[in-house]
């Protein structure tokens, strides 16, 4: 199948003008609806929209390749368009896209549409065929240079695979790469082709393996590593690395194998590139930059799955206390109503307590599982799980699961060492289905038992102890103590400590203690929405797409909106939202406001104490914690 089979002349459009993003995908939908291609073009544009979601398919160079697959595509199609002055698209370079291609997938067409994204990809590193794109007067000019380009790539593609392996060792100079992206469509290909190029400028024999949606291809073997000058690796998932023990290697995003394969190529023909150890070698022997970007991406590999489960379980707990919010006088209610004040309508107990409490359960074992897969490969799921799960239900919370996802995903990698020596290779079946879950399991369970929990009830009681003796001393400094607390490690045993202390308190009468910590809670959230709009360069696409949910979720005292986005860059995220918290609990004492509910938010504001100063609390302390992120967190690079 050709791309030309699939881009009719009707879904082409030249010199577009359109306002934004959004935009740019409703008009190519409608260019794909032209050509007869959809049965339900709304269904289409919300998967093309869900895709962009995960990242943005903006490539670089004024370049954008969206696309969607779903039931409401009747046949795989094409459409292109062609924008006059360019539409900021979100692009990896940040440069407004020119030039856009969309595809659609029907759920049955294999991967039809991936082979296509890949070819329209590479060849799409050609600036002289962009060029004569983005020059093209009319529909079939536009067609027939897609048709030229094609049959070229095509042609030498086959010439490419009818050469002998041997071609590629026979010479003295020879760089290998190998690329992945999450979602191993676009990035992968673009990122190989240009480091193909980038090579092969600089007189050198070049050989890239992608390992894209469809599989490892163009898999290097044992010779050419051993051979090699060095091995780039451009990804942002997991590559089998002990292959390049010894070796020299440069690894790096995947977005830098597209924008700056020259660089890099470069580096390991100048000799740059430091000497990769396997995992069983000293960590001293790493770069720090590349032991920089290994924990980035194990912690990225949990926060990304454990994402879905903290936005959907959060907004589905706060419709349950703005359902019983809705149904109740909270003034008339009692102690214990209050105390259980978004479960009291059978709604709002089904929203919190069987679904979206469930979800929420989930999160923490989600978030150490797959930081250990990511570290271990699938042995380390399940030991991460059980680490994660023993955390949420202990008091160590999210820095408990943190330290069990670490700590499981380098359990099953010494599981794996010592079963190699001891076990025959006879037994190698028995191993990731008895002996890592077995071992694994028993080691992490007994670490977090006997090591990490007993530590962490120790530091609870001591801060509780600590903070008894602060009451109705300085209540200022003591809400700001509190409202700090509650962003330290956000559901953890800092945050628990400081909530246990508010929820005490109103039993004891004390309710301005209670909205102090209330509001430490809600800003953490708010502040990173907050910034995540006015610092777009400092968060990835992904953080930029889900963070205004955090305003949902900080709005409805669910703090644990803002665990992906410290749990990714905690050293810079950590300081603004503890800053910004504290800052609200003191102007919250301050203003001498007082809540006499355990939660809920906004939903509880009209039984606030002095509630107008309460709201500027909040306000003040969103915008400290936001203009904070905007000054500690670097520019992100994707």
């Amino acid at each position: 199948m050709k791309i030309t089979d699939l881009l009719a002349k009707e879904s082409i459009d030249l010199g577009v003008k359109v306002s934004d993003k959004n935009d740019a995908l409703k008009h190519m939908a409608d260019l794909m609806d032209r050509s007869g291609k959809l049965s339900d073009k709304k269904l289409y544009l919300e998967a093309v929209q869900a895709r962009e979601a995960e990242g943005t398919t903006g490539v670089g160079g004024g370049i954008a390749i969206p696309h969607g697959r779903c039931s409401g595509v009747k046949e795989a199609g094409l459409a292109a368009m062609t924008v006059d002055g360019g539409v900021e698209f979100e692009a990896l370079d940040s440069k407004p896209v020119e030039l856009a291609f969309m595809i659609a997938a029907p759920e049955s067409s294999g991967n039809v549409h991936l082979e296509i994204l890949s070819k329209l990809a590479m060849m799409l590193m050609d600036e002289k065929f962009v060029a004569d794109l983005k020059n093209a007067k009319n529909a079939k000019e536009f067609l027939s240079i897609i048709d030229k380009a094609e049959k070229a790539k095509d042609e030498e593609t086959a010439n490419k695979s009818a050469a002998p392996v041997t071609d590629v060792l026979t010479g003295e100079h020879l760089v290998l790469a190998v690329t992945a992206c999450p979602t191993g469509i676009a990035h992968t290909y673009m990122a190989a082709e240009a480091i193909e190029k980038a090579a092969k400028a600089k007189g050198y024999q070049v050989k890239v393996e992608t390992r894209g949606s469809g599989g490892a291809k163009n898999i290097l073997t044992d010779e050419e590593i051993a051979k090699a000058d060095g091995i780039i690796v451009a990804a942002d998932t997991n590559v089998p690395m002990d292959r390049f023990d010894g070796r020299k290697v440069v690894e790096c995003q995947v977005s830098k194998g597209i924008n700056k394969a020259d660089e890099l190529v470069t580096a390991i023909i100048n000799g740059e590139a430091p000497v990769y150890k396997a995992a069983n070698a000293k960590k001293e022997n790493r770069s720090v930059e590349n032991s920089g970007h290994s924990v980035y991406k194990h912690l990225m590999n949990g926060v990304s799955h454990m994402l879905p489960f903290v936005v959907g379980g959060g907004i589905l707990i706060a419709l349950a206390f703005l359902i019983d919010g809705l149904a109740f006088d909270i003034n008339s209610l009692t102690a214990e109503q209050r105390a259980n004040f978004g479960s009291l309508t059978p709604l709002a107990a089904l929203l919190k307590g069987q679904i979206g409490g469930v979800a929420f359960g989930f999160m923490l074992p989600v978030l150490a599982g797959f930081i250990a897969m990511s570290i271990a490969d699938r042995p380390g799921l399940a030991v991460g799980f059980v680490g994660g799960a023993i955390a949420a239900s202990g008091k160590s919370g999210f820095l408990g699961a943190l330290a069990a996802g670490f700590l499981a995903g380098y359990l099953v990698n010494l599981l794996k060492k010592l079963s190699d020596k001891v076990i025959p290779e006879s037994l190698d079946g028995i191993k990731p289905v008895l002996i890592y879950p077995l071992f694994g399991m028993l080691l992490i369970g007994l670490a977090m038992i006997f090591v990490i929990e007993p530590i962490v009830g120790a530091l609870n009681t001591g801060l509780n102890n600590f903070l008894g003796s602060l009451s109705g001393a300085n209540s200022i400094l003591l809400g700001a103590i509190l409202g700090g607390m509650m962003a330290i490690d956000m559901g953890g045993p800092f945050n628990k400590a400081a909530y246990v202390f508010g929820v005490a308190s109103i039993a004891a009468g004390n309710y301005n203690i209670m909205a102090a910590v209330m509001i430490g809670g809600m800003v953490p959230p708010c502040a990173i929405a907050l910034a995540t709009i006015l610092f777009k360069n400092k968060f990835t696409e992904s953080e930029r797409k889900s963070g205004p949910t955090n305003f949902i979720m900080g709005l409805s005292f669910i703090t644990e909106g803002a665990i992906p986005f410290a749990a990714a860059d905690p050293l810079h995220v950590l300081p603004a939202c503890i800053a910004g918290s504290a800052v609200a609990g003191a102007l919250s004492m301050a203003f001498n406001c007082t809540l006499m509910a355990p939660h809920g938010g906004i939903f509880v504001f009209p039984v606030v104490g002095n509630a107008l100063m309460y709201v500027v609390a909040l306000i003040v302390g969103t915008v400290v914690g936001a203009v904070l992120l905007g000054v500690l967190k670097k520019d992100v690079e994707e």
